[in-house]
């Protein structure tokens, strides 16, 4: 491990501005995998089976060690990539010139709600973009998908334009009905936006500065499923499972959902995602078949650490939940630290953009280690 993961919380900001690259709601923060490296200072290579945007994965980065993420939600592993890529600003900016220079224009979704919430020739940029991205996967091409992620929605600044669209939070989409309602209501009309500046402000400020890449990879997949494929083995294990219960990821993501090769439109199915299961029963043996298939890839000694948490509405006790899920793993695991992890604010979300904040949720963190 390098020497640097002592001095975990002293590195400079804008050596980690990219792991901002795109707001995304359920993230945790660096400080977490950050500790967990440190107080495990024989890790080589670490693994984040729900890794979601990444965070776990550009700790590992910034701390000079290799990692792999595995996550099923395109859009997760889409700015996951990002975060394991080295490019510069100007190779980013390079590609996007390239592609609304010599691309034809790409047809663009049809509808009041898009109407609205884009001036037609930014629109018109956007799907150019994405119509090249999906075929395109060069590690200079996955940090321009990242980054376009990143500003397809926002709020709307009083000076020069961060976002592309009209006034949105930065960390999900809005459902079509409501935003059009709530544009309609303030008579919010979208701006013309030049895709091409926002990106090169966004580019030349997220990779100004960025730690030297040691190596990462991040699977589009289900977790049981990629680890039973995998070579490498493991150290250590930092990660947060989806809450029990939450079922939200897709439809709150559609926009970026699209922009990565999904439907224009929002999409309320939950298939193969692990909070989907019909009882609490069924979600912990989802969860200990990737704690099992997990401590495969794992080292004797090896540490899992677990940020968890629940859903005010689920009605349930989320350590309890994780400490029976890797009960029934019976593969090893043995927990040798419970403790809370405090209270992760719905503010976090953006939400007051449109409504009103919601419930905080309290989080427990496991530490485990295999016998």
């Amino acid at each position: 491990m390098s020497p640097g993961v002592h001095r975990a919380f002293a590195f400079a900001e804008d050596l980690l501005r990219l792991n901002a690259v795109c707001p995304y709601y359920t993230m945790f923060p660096l400080d977490f995998p950050f500790e967990q490296m440190a107080s495990h200072g024989s890790t080589t290579r670490v693994l984040d089976p729900f890794c979601g945007r990444g965070t776990t994965l550009f700790a590992a980065r910034a701390l000079g060690i290799p990692s792999v993420g595995i996550d099923i939600n395109p859009v997760a592993v889409a700015i996951a990539r990002a975060k394991v890529t080295r490019v510069s600003a100007g190779a980013v900016v390079g590609l996007a010139k390239r592609i609304l220079r010599d691309d034809p224009p790409s047809a663009v979704p049809e509808g009041e709600f898009w109407q609205l919430c884009y001036e037609s020739e930014t629109l018109r940029e956007i799907a150019t973009v994405r119509a090249a991205l999906l075929n395109l996967h060069t590690p200079t091409a996955a940090m321009l998908r990242a980054i376009m992620l990143g500003i397809l929605h926002g709020p709307r600044n009083k000076r020069v334009p961060s976002y592309l669209s009209n006034q949105m939070p930065r960390t999900y989409a809005s459902k079509p009905g409501y935003a059009v309602k709530f544009w309609k209501a303030r008579a919010l009309q979208p701006l013309r936006i030049d895709t091409l500046d926002v990106i090169e402000r966004r580019a030349a400020r997220l990779l100004e500065t960025q730690p030297p890449s040691p190596g990462g990879k991040v699977y589009l997949g289900d977790a049981v499923s990629v680890l039973n494929s995998l070579r490498p083995t493991f150290d250590l294990v930092v990660t947060s499972p989806p809450y029990y219960g939450m079922r939200t990821y897709l439809p709150d993501q559609w926009l970026r959902s699209w922009f990565v090769g999904g439907a224009p439109e929002v999409p309320y199915g939950s298939a193969g995602q692990i909070a989907r299961q019909p009882s609490q029963a069924a979600f912990v043996a989802a969860l200990a078949k990737v704690w099992r298939a997990t401590a495969l890839r794992c080292h004797r000694r090896a540490r899992l650490a677990v940020r968890f948490g629940a859903l005010p509405s689920a009605r349930t006790d989320p350590t309890r939940l994780l400490l029976d899920s890797l009960d029934e793993a019976a593969s090893g695991w043995v927990v040798i630290d419970v403790r809370p992890a405090g209270t992760s604010p719905y503010r976090a979300r953006q939400a007051e953009q449109f409504v009103k904040v919601g419930t905080a949720v309290g989080e427990v963190d496991v530490v485990a280690e295999m016998r």
